[in-house]
């Protein structure tokens, strides 16, 4: 448990490594759509400004690859001299609110399109990928040491240029995640095998950018607690990972997500599974398949409030690291739960899509419910700018 057992006031400042938060909660990483050149924009900017000055302590950019093959598409910012101008722009706009802002770093690995990136995606293993149609091309040594080195230096640029902390993506199946994974690594040098060995690549990726920043910036990782596939990462396995960041020294606090965008994406975001509102962005004769198969990938998982909880309590038990809970964090009744079974911070994304003041909202008034129905329509406008598509109607 926290060392602090004391309930804490989730409106209350707060650190989080070197860094001084003016309360605990946190907007989450979720895919903005808004760099179609793979640079920032004006609306980039307008997306976190908004949730800023609504009140959240710290906006979190998702997500920024750490190598051009590492993006989920090539509409999507990677780390590079051009994009530089653009991150400052943003931090400066984010910092006038008075809010921090993270930079959420990653490769996407298997989650990567080839087809969009016009290169091929990484994996543990090489072998055909539903994403992209093409073949994954199975990541060498020398492929990962230049992937570790590319996120200690991504993270020293973020921290020139402004970021009060980065976020390293260790979730969702994405590379270092998919090494993690017994079903998508079946390796057999040292980074497969033991779990040891599967976490090779995701302890090396901290270790270094803890060796790049010091306690420059604040340093976070999300990692997730269950990949909810079959043979994919488990709990037990998970929770070793977790002491292993945290003996190391080489994160400030964890984010405990769930789910695989290569598998069972639904698994994080539970509602409703927007299917039909998926095949209206793709071109015949893949909006037909993905009409008629769709919930074969897209499966249904009921909402409810903090429906992540239950498993993160056992990290939050095991571990003395600061914890950040995400998943059905809505009201203040909420925050005040997971404040008083000794969560550090909280994490909310789909509901400041429809109203990015609704932090502000309920500091201002305890009994403010979010207007958000955990439809995920939002989760289809990533081809075009993410936004939830009730604004504006009276549901």
């Amino acid at each position: 448990m926290p060392a602090d057992p004391e309930i804490r006031d989730v409106f209350q400042p707060a650190q989080l490594g070197p860094l001084r938060l003016r309360n605990r909660i946190i907007k989450a990483a979720t895919f903005e759509g808004m760099a179609p050149e793979a640079l920032v924009t004006d609306e980039l900017i307008d997306y976190h400004r908004r949730p800023a000055a609504g009140g959240v302590a710290m906006s979190t950019v998702a997500y920024c690859a750490v190598a051009p093959e590492g993006r989920t598409q090539r509409g999507q910012l990677w780390m590079r001299p051009e994009v530089l101008p653009g991150l400052r722009r943003l931090t400066a706009a984010v910092h006038e609110t008075g809010a921090a802002v993270a930079l959420q770093l990653g490769h996407a690995g298997p989650v990567a399109d080839a087809r969009s990136n016009r290169a091929p995606a990484l994996a543990p293993m090489a072998g055909f990928n539903p994403v992209s149609l093409r073949r994954d091309r199975a990541a060498t040594p020398a492929d990962l040491d230049r992937i570790v080195r590319a996120h200690a230096d991504a993270a020293r640029l973020a921290a020139e240029c402004g970021f009060d902390a980065v976020e390293l993506h260790l979730g969702h199946n994405y590379l270092a995640s998919a090494f993690l994974s017994p079903r998508l690594n079946r390796r057999t040098d040292r980074y497969g095998g033991s779990l040891r060995n599967r976490a090779r690549l995701a302890l090396e990726i901290a270790r270094a950018v803890r060796e790049e920043l010091g306690d420059r910036i604040a340093i976070t990782a999300k990692l997730n607690m269950s990949d909810g596939a079959r043979g994919g990462l488990a709990v037990a396995d998970s929770l070793q990972v977790a002491r292993w960041l945290q003996d190391a020294g080489s994160v400030d606090a964890l984010t405990l997500t769930a789910g695989s965008s290569l598998l069972n994406p639904m698994y994080l975001f539970r509602g409703e599974a927007p299917v039909k509102e998926f095949a209206a962005q793709f071109p015949l004769p893949q909006r037909v398949g993905i009409r008629l198969l769709g919930r074969k990938f897209l499966r249904s998982y009921p909402y409810e409030p903090l429906y992540l909880l239950e498993r993160a309590r056992e990290f939050r038990r095991a571990l003395t690291l600061p914890v950040v809970l995400i998943g059905g964090v809505t009201d203040r009744a909420g925050m005040d739960r997971a404040m008083s079974e000794g969560f550090d911070f909280v994490a909310m994304a789909r509901a400041l899509l429809r109203e990015p003041d609704l932090v502000e909202r309920i500091r201002g008034d305890a009994t403010t419910q979010s207007r958000c129905i955990h439809c995920n329509r939002c989760m289809p406008t990533i081809y075009t700018g993410t936004h939830c598509p009730l604004i504006g109607t009276d549901r």
